[in-house]
């Protein structure tokens, strides 16, 4: 029980650090809500999802990777993999999103009425789309942390343990990404950004692409 009690804190100590050090948690919410203009409602509710989603995919790989009878190391290998693509489509996603961006700024300035109602349009379908791409590259992306923590109790049989495990370690990871995204959120309605308004697509795009650098390089 002692045992158990020291990996359960670590769940949720490690649950919290992950997702504060790792900035692409929270960073492309904060930053595409605010090109988006999203409600807070509606950007917190699309956190939670994405980072359900980017949970979920690491608890079915360990439970498949222990049916199969794989090792710690061979179930990680491939979390890295998936990781490896899940920062690909981060970093160009990013960069079509950042030259998107960068044409909708030129264009402003000279646009007739009509243009302008067929550029909200595309911008509406794109706005659709925009939270089904994040969702997909949480997904995709690994949570290497969690796989080690789970596969412990799972070794002893302990399903409590690997439910208490897992619960708890989803529970900090995910109120700690909502939370840093409210206070971003919030951030941006004490700061003056009326001059770069128009560059926030540009700017979001950024956000999105230097994550996925960070998590190809580092």
């Amino acid at each position: 029980m002692d045992s158990l009690n020291i990996l359960l804190i670590t769940a949720a100590g490690t649950g919290f650090v992950h997702a504060i050090i790792g900035p692409d948690h929270y960073l492309p919410f904060i930053f595409i809500a605010k090109a988006r203009k999203w409600s807070l409602k509606k950007t917190l509710f699309i956190t939670f999802y994405c980072g359900l989603g980017h949970l979920a995919s690491s608890v079915i790989i360990s439970f498949a990777g222990i049916a199969l009878g794989y090792g710690i190391s061979q179930i990680e290998s491939f979390d890295l993999l998936r990781g490896s693509l899940a920062a690909w489509v981060f970093l160009l996603f990013g960069l079509s999103y950042m030259v998107w961006g960068a044409r909708q700024a030129a264009k402003n300035k000279a646009h007739t009425h009509e243009k302008r109602h067929q550029d909200d349009d595309h911008m509406h379908e794109k706005s659709k789309l925009t939270p089904w791409v994040l969702f997909i590259i949480f997904v995709f992306g690994p949570c290497e942390i969690l796989i080690p923590q789970v596969m412990i109790p799972a070794a002893h049989h302990n399903t409590g343990g690997v439910i208490a495990v897992i619960t708890l370690f989803s529970i900090a990871t995910i109120l700690t990404m909502c939370a840093a995204v409210a206070m971003g959120y919030y951030g941006f309605k004490i700061l003056p950004t009326a001059k770069i308004e128009r560059y926030m697509h540009v700017i979001a795009g950024a956000i999105l692409f230097l994550s996925g650098l960070v998590m190809i390089f580092f």
